[in-house]
């Protein structure tokens, strides 16, 4: 596909919405023949029975209720992996820094990485700095990449979705998004919504050790769950279907949204995922969620309701009507990760 000299890259190319979607598409599934693109990760069967993933953060502001750069950084990562279906193993870490960043906020990002590498049972093994002139870099940015072992004979894809599969989300949505927002925005609230941001390795490792193999799982970050759910869609040629009200909000989300005019199924997580599981595992599935902390109100939202080429993602209203769930278009939160 050729390029106009007026084409530019803009803030939607990274929301994770169709924009970010078009241009892993069209520009780098095309040069880059043996890219996964349906997936935040790689399988590499063929080298040990490994996954592997790349990850870069850019978060504004850096420091947020329930986190920082730091731990989301190692989240992120680890989450990436676990969501093949793989346990996370090893990591590299590099940092770009502007210059005139407070060596006390880099100490204290530095440490934060390490004590979330700890609780997700990870290992940073390398890594690299650069620093760039004051202006160029917006504080600091943050690189990872790792591997991990696969715990599944086959990475879970969307293309094993089928009808009559189970949707599940592992807890309630929308937190990440509206911590971000709520400092951003220079909120107050009482008492403070704070970020969802956590490994998820754990949970998974608990599913698969339960004898739950998912048709596909997905980590529900930039563009939330209904870019998760429009993603899955489309690649495995389905209508999916959910119920409004069986999609776990907390109530202060729920508020600070509707004030921002925002949707929660559009608004980023760090913490949560969505699962397609066979319908006799999913009451098991959520039940095992609901031990965790952050999965108490993992939830059944809805179903694969049947094939659809083009795919299809509906929603069950209130009133009992049928209403579509776009993929985000355009810039949704900016920076959010």
């Amino acid at each position: 596909m050729g390029y106009k000299d007026t084409d530019v890259v803009t803030m939607a190319h990274g929301s994770g919405g169709e924009s970010m979607q078009r241009l892993i598409g069209e520009m780098y599934a095309n040069a880059f023949p043996k890219l996964q693109k349906d997936t935040d990760a790689a399988c590499l069967p063929n080298i040990g029975e490994m996954a592997f993933t790349t990850d870069s953060f850019v978060v504004d502001p850096i420091f947020f209720p329930g986190g920082d750069i730091g731990s989301l950084a190692v989240h992120g990562t680890v989450n990436d992996i676990a969501m093949m279906g793989a346990r996370p193993k090893f990591m590299s870490v590099a940092f770009i820094i502007e210059e005139g960043f407070p060596l006390k906020d880099l100490n204290t990002i530095v440490h934060s990485m390490a004590d979330a590498a700890k609780k997700s049972n990870i290992q940073i093994v390398t890594g690299d700095t650069k620093v760039v002139g004051r202006g160029q870099g917006n504080g600091i940015y943050i690189n990872t990449s790792a591997v991990g072992n696969l715990m599944i004979h086959d990475c879970n894809q969307p293309q094993y979705v089928d009808v009559g599969d189970k949707i599940i989300v592992s807890g309630d949505i929308g937190r990440h998004g509206m911590a971000i927002m709520s400092v951003r925005n220079g909120l107050e609230l009482d008492p403070p919504i704070l970020s969802d941001s956590a490994p998820l390795n754990a949970m998974v490792l608990s599913i698969l050790n339960d004898d739950v193999y998912p048709s596909c799982m997905r980590d529900a970050t930039r563009g939330g769950v209904a870019a998760v759910l429009n993603e899955i869609a489309r690649t495995a040629q389905v209508h999916i279907r959910i119920e409004e009200e069986k999609v776990p909000v907390d109530e202060n989300v729920r508020g600070l949204a509707e004030i921002l005019g925002l949707d929660p199924l559009h608004i980023a997580n760090e913490g949560r995922f969505v699962l397609f599981v066979k319908a006799e595992d999913a009451l098991r599935t959520v039940k095992i969620l609901q031990t965790f902390e952050g999965g108490e109100k993992a939830a059944i939202i809805g179903e694969v309701a049947g094939k659809n080429k083009n795919g299809l993602v509906t929603a069950k209203t209130l009133l009992g009507s049928e209403k579509p769930i776009h993929m985000p278009a355009g810039e949704i939160l900016p920076r959010i990760c």
